[in-house]
């Protein structure tokens, strides 16, 4: 298989070889997240999920995640839908917030968004996918790009051929998850028909390949087994957002990004919380919109009978509990 040797455009941005983004979730990579993982070498960052149909009615919560700072920058705004003029009314008002890029979601497995028709949902519904597509970037002055899977179910896998349409579309990227929608997040996500994509001839767009990279090691067997032009890195970046630097640099075989150590990465997940409490405006509410990080960050793994401590993380709701009990922690 190839190997992803030269720098990709996307639109009118260039990214360098090895190019890791920060892939869109929800409840994830608001302004706070993605400004600590950009310190940390992510190439590209993703806005949470942005409904169209919230959009259009001027939803106050929604209209917030269309908040963006020039530090992150190059940053897409993701917006989801079903409705083609919906998600053209909608992609015109997040063009007004200036982002890089705008990237449509057709990947989102969730029930009461993929049910409903929008998200994955619209992989059975190929025609209609297509008009969204063809028409936002109609609409728009700004680079679309597209999210998406492998298809609805084991029996239709469906994305080499989707990968051709969407490209006569306009798009300029397509990022593949490796799963179905029925998978939702189980199992192992297969790469096979992301290298397909990408060795196609006829696909001269870059083609970004996300799914299970959760260390440098996986990073580097990805780009050199599939040739794709950019990983995204989903829930392995949560709690943990210096995997960008590990990826890059066993990447690029040289220490381009400081890697923290035990006590920085105590920091850094502190630094992260004010920020949440900050873009919240609510201490509370900016712990718990954290919780989501404390939970699955790896910093203090392997250290021995911290339950009851990470128990006691997930239940406080002062900053100067929290704190403690982070501080408290020694490394092994």
């Amino acid at each position: 298989m190839p190997t992803s040797s030269h720098s990709m455009k996307i639109g009118n941005i260039t990214f360098d070889r090895y190019s890791v983004f920060l892939a869109p979730m929800e409840d994830v990579t608001d302004p706070a997240f993605r400004l600590v993982c950009k310190e940390f070498g992510a190439d590209l960052v993703y806005t949470e999920f942005v409904s169209a149909d919230a959009l259009v009615r001027f939803v106050n919560r929604t209209m917030q995640k269309l908040t963006i700072v020039d530090e992150e920058r190059p940053v897409a705004i993701q917006i989801y839908g079903k409705d083609p003029q919906t998600m053209v009314d909608a992609a015109k008002i997040v063009a007004e917030s200036n982002p890089d890029i705008i990237d449509i979601n057709f990947g989102c497995p969730v029930k009461k968004i993929a049910s409903k028709g929008a998200g994955a949902g619209l992989l059975r519904d190929i025609p209609r996918l297509l008009d969204i597509t063809q028409s936002v970037v109609k609409a728009v002055n700004l680079p679309v790009t597209v999210k998406t899977r492998l298809g609805w179910d084991d029996n239709s896998k469906i994305i080499c051929t989707l990968a051709r349409q969407l490209q006569d579309c306009g798009i300029a990227a397509l990022a593949i998850h490796g799963r179905t929608r029925s998978q939702m997040y189980t199992g192992e996500a297969d790469w096979t028909l992301i290298g397909e994509v990408k060795n196609d001839p006829k696909i001269k767009i870059p083609i970004i390949g996300n799914g299970d990279i959760t260390t440098p090691e996986v990073a580097e067997d990805k780009f050199h087994r599939y040739g794709v032009d950019a990983i995204m890195v989903g829930r392995g970046a949560i709690g943990n957002a210096w995997i960008f630097a590990e990826i890059k640099n066993r990447l690029l075989g040289e220490n381009r990004y400081s890697v923290p150590n035990f006590e920085s990465r105590k920091e850094i997940l502190k630094r992260h919380i004010i920020n949440s409490i900050e873009w919240l405006k609510d201490e509370r509410k900016g712990i718990i919109h954290s919780r989501r990080h404390i939970a699955a960050t790896p910093i203090f793994k392997g250290i021995p009978n911290f339950k009851p401590t990470r128990i006691a993380m997930l239940k406080a709701d002062s900053i100067s509990d929290l704190f403690a009990l982070i501080d408290g922690v020694r490394e092994v």
